[in-house]
């Protein structure tokens, strides 16, 4: 049978950058940061990732270099600001802020998180701001085609390692959950308007929408999933650090088990309940798609009772009904859609849709969300 091929909106090309000439450039900034004496340093651009991941760019690159006492070598990823032309997913991404909350979980906890190496915040190099962080080895869920369309590592694995890796990654969100005084310690991820967590991140999102919509038009379908929430808003203030983009697609597993998160630059204050879902939902995204095209999927994979029973036995605690979360989460990821799907159109990979709800490759799943919901 012929390999299925994804809608169009999951082609996902990020950057129109000319590569031709950062390794110079990134050789010559590297010599600024290495240690004094340095010299014939050397940076070789790997390929691009694009299997993954619907926001920033990556870069992959390998550093050779002599000091004093011999030869060096370096592995490493740049996380690298997008251009404006280039249709960000965000209206701004704080580079900082990911840079820091990566140090800062790999300094308090045994979270595995790729060391974080140096920060060029002024874009001034390469022409956006990025850091460096050491490449670490491991395979990845993939998003294109989505791994639950079969054909890969994971959806080829045996049921005893789908569900180890299940709950070795939904064990590794409890101890991202378990930093003391996370209100504290991660304070610069506070949005400013609001009167506790979710009403901040709901007005993030709120303002988010307005900047997406902009060029496209407006959905009625994520604007009654809005007004719903903004009624509805849980009156929990638990704080904890939330990874924000929780979801196997941004993991590097070794033997089906997590050896480094990634993606941070949705990191945010807020109950646990923020992640717990987002998982969840990350895996009923794709399901929705292999539904639509009449595939397999895997739906005995991140079942929302297998999960929340593995976090509460990991975190100790019992977690609030997911079902506002849930909403929160979908219209979050309608969001993103219309973003990536504006950049589609910008790069000429599609065409521009008469009706924005058509970028939501997830529209079914969030009626029903909405419709279950009652909102």
């Amino acid at each position: 049978m012929d390999r299925p091929r994804p809608p169009a909106g999951l082609r996902l090309r990020r950057s129109g950058r000319d590569t031709a000439a950062l390794p110079a450039r990134l050789a010559a900034w590297l010599a600024t940061v290495l240690p004094a004496g340095t010299r014939d340093l050397g940076v070789a651009l790997l390929d691009g990732i694009d299997a993954n991941g619907m926001s920033s760019e990556t870069l992959s690159l390998d550093a050779t270099w002599t000091e004093d006492d011999g030869h060096r070598s370096g592995r490493y990823v740049a996380r690298v600001v997008p251009a404006p032309e280039d249709v960000p997913v965000f209206p701004e991404y704080s580079l900082r802020d990911q840079y820091e909350t990566m140090r800062l979980v790999g300094a308090l906890t045994d979270v595995p998180v790729p060391r974080v190496r140096w920060l060029e915040p002024t874009g001034e190099v390469i022409g956006s701001p990025f850091f460096l962080m050491d490449r670490v080895d491991g395979v990845v869920p993939r998003d294109v085609l989505p791994y639950n369309f079969g054909g890969n590592w994971l959806f080829d694995a045996a049921p005893e390692d789908r569900r180890r890796l299940q709950d070795r990654t939904v064990e590794t969100i409890a101890r991202l959950h378990a930093i003391p005084d996370a209100g504290s310690t991660f304070g610069f991820l506070t949005p400013p308007h609001g009167d506790s967590p979710l009403a901040r991140g709901l007005a993030y999102t709120t303002a988010w929408y307005d900047f997406a919509v902009t060029g496209l038009g407006r959905s009625p379908l994520v604007e009654r999933g809005l007004a719903w929430l903004a009624a509805t808003v849980p009156r929990t203030r638990e704080t904890v650090l939330c990874w924000g983009d929780a979801r196997i697609g941004n993991i590097l597993y070794r033997d089906f088990a997590p050896a480094a998160v990634l993606d941070w630059e949705m990191a945010a204050l807020g109950p646990r309940e923020l992640d717990v879902s987002w998982l969840i939902l990350a895996h009923r995204v794709f399901e929705s798609i292999t539904t639509a095209l009449a595939l397999p999927g895997m739906p005995d994979f991140l079942r929302e009772e297998d999960v929340t029973a593995a976090y509460e036995k990991a975190a100790g605690v019992t977690l609030d009904d997911l079902r506002w979360y849930h909403v929160y989460t979908g219209v979050r990821w309608a969001i993103v859609f219309m973003r990536t799907g504006a950049r589609q159109i910008h790069f000429g990979e599609v065409e521009r849709p008469a009706d924005i709800e058509t970028l939501l490759h997830h529209r079914p799943l969030l009626v029903d969300l909405l419709d279950e919901a009652g909102a």
